[in-house]
């Protein structure tokens, strides 16, 4: 057949052809046609959902299984390649479908309507999500119920929909919404009871406050229960989650004092406590807190404290102490930290990244200082998207 043939795929989802053109929507096997017309190839797939191409919720659901793992894996190879970096990329772990754990929705009052969903890409316009196949079951049941009930009292604000799946229940947000009336307080309690919900908070811009939790929220790594706050950072999804962990344990091996940066809840402190003594550092307050409380109460060897890592990241001679470093920084990255990193005799550090250009940035730093970039495990937790997270290993 005649025609340009569609390559690979752009970082920004785009279909790249052999002679450098971009094509939306085009997936590798497709051939571009002298009229700009596309002729899908065997790689091309009918999207599941209704609402694809205009939610913003996910980028390449034209995309099959085999070329989205490629896609997530290219994202891994090309980042390592502007920094003129090499080293074994892994095949890429990518999450089932409908199993999000974790999303924030929109709600906008339209006439008597209430619209609830995922923007349009590069867009406020919110798509009313009628079907989903990227969020848990769990998640996507309370869409319909939660439109009926912001109808009765969302007002003309925009507001937001945090959802998460708890070890109890579904936790639910709702942000730029207060809800003080005493008809919307017991709406509010009402709906959180009917559907079962591990808690409802509201959020006016003030700090969440809680309407309903009947017994303390938690998320559990490696078996241990941690207090989850209002909205509080997870791993989008379990299977996601599991890739990264393992990704850790196969990185750090038998290390026996690791350092945790940037630890959050504990998501990597607590499955390496199982067989390690871990320094667990983040900035943020209410996270660490928790973190402390339920490695001491499971036993578990972990020092948790809550230090600012851009501010005050853990200089050499403190890195020094550590036969590991764990590292797993916000999308920017963590530059300072990673230059200490450089600079110290830590024999070797697993990089967690959901940016991997920020991640190459960084490891060419300690590349320069004398590490070696020993493998890379992307991994595909926003399935359908252009989100790409990975673990890396990295030694001298």
């Amino acid at each position: 057949m005649s025609g340009d043939l569609i390559v690979r795929v752009a970082a920004r989802g785009e279909g790249i052809s052999a002679d450098g053109r971009h094509v939306a929507f085009a997936a590798p096997g497709d051939r571009l046609l002298p009229d700009n017309s596309v002729v899908r190839g065997s790689h091309h797939q009918v999207p599941p959902c209704r609402h694809f191409p205009a939610c913003g919720g996910c980028q390449l659901q034209h995309l099959d299984e085999e070329s989205y793992a490629l896609f997530v894996r290219d994202r891994v190879l090309g980042a390592l390649s502007t920094q003129n970096l090499a080293t074994e990329v892994r095949l890429a772990l990518v999450s089932p479908p409908r199993t999000r754990r974790r999303a924030t929705l929109h709600a906008e009052r339209r006439g008597r309507q209430v619209l609830l969903g995922f923007t349009e890409t590069g867009s406020h316009r919110i798509v009313d999500m009628m079907e989903c196949h990227v969020l848990l079951p769990e998640l996507f049941a309370l869409v319909a119920p939660l439109r009926t009930l912001l109808a009765a009292m969302l007002g003309e604000r925009r507001a937001d929909v945090h959802l998460a799946q708890t070890d109890r229940g579904v936790d639910v947000l709702i942000t730029g919404f207060l809800g003080d009336k005493l008809s919307e307080v017991e709406a509010l309690t009402g709906f959180a009871e009917r559907h079962g919900l591990a808690r409802l908070s509201v959020d006016d811009g003030y700090g969440p406050e809680t309407r309903w939790e009947p017994e303390p929220a938690t998320i559990s790594f490696a078996g241990v229960p941690v207090a989850l706050q209002p909205g509080a950072f997870l791993q989008a999804t379990r299977e996601g989650e599991a890739a990264l962990v393992a990704g850790v344990k196969d990185a750090v091996g038998s290390a026996p004092i690791v350092a945790d940066l940037f630890a959050g809840l504990g998501t990597f402190s607590l499955a390496l406590a199982e067989r390690a003594k871990v320094y667990a550092g983040e900035a943020a307050r209410e996270p660490i807190l928790a973190l402390k409380a339920a490695a001491s109460r499971a036993g578990r060897p972990v020092f948790a404290e809550h230090r600012d890592l851009y501010r005050r990241p853990l200089a050499p001679a403190e890195l020094d102490r550590f036969s590991a470093v764990v590292i797993d920084p916000p999308r920017a990255g963590a530059r300072e930290q990673a230059a200490a990193i450089a600079a110290s005799k830590v024999p070797v550090v697993a990089y967690v990244s959901c940016n991997p250009s920020s991640f190459a940035r960084d490891v060419k730093t300690m590349c320069e200082s004398g590490y070696r970039l020993d493998w890379v495990q992307p991994v595909g937790q926003f399935r359908w998207s252009t989100h790409v997270e990975l673990v890396a290993r990295l030694s001298r």
